[in-house]
């Protein structure tokens, strides 16, 4: 590991790009066979990102209608992608094949961004480099991990965005950047950012002042505001279809409690970091293993907890919402991974004659 950040260079830069290469490498083959064999005709969110990625926000559901960061990106992707697209793969058709790669690329590499911030979150934590390599990969290799990187969807960016809110929390001061990335991208990324966003302005006020996070708020919810505009004026569409369509979403609240209390939803809910789970939650039944994971074990990870859930009640969307707490589980399983491995060292350590 030593080697190979002296390999990427010195300074700051080599802290974020070394876990965002980790992360990248993993996700470009796991998500890989998603990209290239899922089914999209049973999928209407992965349909209508790519209509937005394509200009056509008109025919797109007003749930995702003005989520166009990332669709404009792949777009934009996608135009170079097309020239040489179906001279490497004649045998696919050159319509949306393009889109659908450019999807991959800049969805592996924001879900890369997002776990170098888990990753830093983890050392400001107190985990070693070998542990949070562990829990990072780990992770990442969360079935919901493949999902994101490797189809049309946004839930990387989000995912980016809740990254730099928690790893702001860990950094405090410093970290003034990515409170501020967070309050611009985050009202674009998904209009759940409002539930978010409480507990960023308070537990994010250390690295920036409650100024400079109006500021940027400021400009972040008027540029959702010209994206509403612009795209309700292209389609004819009222300006209060959104209101009606986010209050509609009230109603999946009781759907997602009888889910979760359903042994099919207990499953998905323990499915979510699949069988690294069981070591977390081993440590938090042990008084020894509280002690370790103390540094996950206060008021912000509660209340962010408290945040995630209701992304859960409202979207139904169990597992892939859960998916939204990867900054502090990853920091609690490098903790652990760093207690089990301080464990094996001090067990293999020679004995004094």
């Amino acid at each position: 590991m030593r080697g190979l950040a002296q390999l990427l260079g010195p300074g700051r830069g080599r802290r974020w790009l070394l876990p965002w290469a980790l992360g990248l490498s993993l996700l470009l083959n796991l998500a890989y066979p998603m990209y290239r064999h899922y089914d999209f005709s049973h999928s209407l969110d992965t349909r209508s990102y790519l209509r937005l990625a394509a200009g056509r926000a008109d025919s797109v559901n007003v749930t995702r209608r003005y989520r166009v960061l990332v669709p404009a990106v792949a777009g934009a992707l996608a135009q170079p992608i097309a020239r040489v697209y179906g001279k490497i793969w004649p045998q696919r058709p050159a319509g949306e094949w393009p889109r659908r790669f450019a999807f991959f690329l800049v969805n592996c590499g924001l879900l890369g961004a997002a776990g170098a911030t888990w990753w830093r979150a983890a050392r400001l934590a107190g985990a070693g480099p070998g542990a949070v390599a562990v829990a990072l990969l780990a992770v990442l290799s969360s079935r919901w991990a493949e999902y994101i990187a490797g189809l049309p969807l946004v839930d990387s960016l989000y995912l980016l965005v809740f990254g730099l809110s928690y790893y702001a929390y860990r950094r405090g001061p410093g970290a003034g950047w990515a409170v501020a990335a967070a309050l611009l991208v985050g009202p674009l990324a998904k209009e759940s950012f409002v539930f978010l966003l409480p507990w960023l302005l308070w537990f994010g006020r250390r690295a920036l002042g409650w100024r400079g996070q109006l500021a940027a708020l400021a400009v972040g919810a008027a540029a959702l505001g010209a994206v509403h505009y612009f795209i309700d004026k292209a389609a004819g569409v009222p300006h209060t279809a959104t209101i009606t369509n986010a209050l509609a979403h009230a109603e999946n609240i009781t759907y997602s409690l009888r889910r979760a209390a359903s042994p099919k939803g207990l499953g998905e809910l323990l499915s979510i970091f699949g069988l690294y789970t069981l070591p977390v939650l081993l440590a938090l039944a042990r008084p020894g293993g509280r002690r370790v994971l103390a540094p996950v074990l206060g008021a912000a990870e509660a209340w962010l907890l408290a945040v995630v859930v209701v992304h859960m009640l409202l979207s139904s969307e169990l597992g892939r919402m859960g998916y939204l707490f990867a900054p502090v589980f990853t920091v609690a399983l490098a903790l652990v991974a760093q207690a089990v491995l301080r464990g094996v060292g001090a067990s293999s350590a020679p004995v004094a004659q």
